[in-house]
C-alpha cells in the first residue's frame, strides 16, 4: 500500500462496507481477526491504487485470500 494514503469519509465508508460484506461471506470459522485484518489490508492496497468499484473490491480481496488466479479475471468475469 501507499505509504501515506489519505481516504476520503465516502471512501473510508466505502472500504467498511466492502469489509462487513467479504467477511460475510466466508464461512464461519473462517471469520477470525486475523482473517479480517487479511482482508482489510487487500482492501485498503486495492484503494489506494485507485479502485472504487466495491464489487471490484471485495472480489479481490477474497481472491487474494484464496486463490491468486482471480487476478487474471476481468473485473467483468469477477463480478458475476
Amino acid at each position: 500500500m501507499e505509504k501515506g494514503a489519505v481516504f476520503q469519509p465516502e471512501v473510508i465508508t466505502l472500504m467498511k462496507t466492502v469489509l462487513d460484506e467479504a467477511a460475510a461471506m466466508l464461512p464461519e470459522a473462517k471469520r477470525t481477526s486475523a482473517m479480517k485484518a487479511n482482508l482489510a489490508t487487500r482492501i485498503l492496497e486495492r484503494a489506494a491504487r485507485g479502485e472504487r468499484d466495491p464489487i471490484v473490491l471485495r472480489t479481490a480481496a477474497l481472491c487474494d485470500l484464496t486463490d491468486n488466479r482471480c487476478h487474471d479475471i476481468s473485473p467483468e468475469r469477477r463480478a458475476v
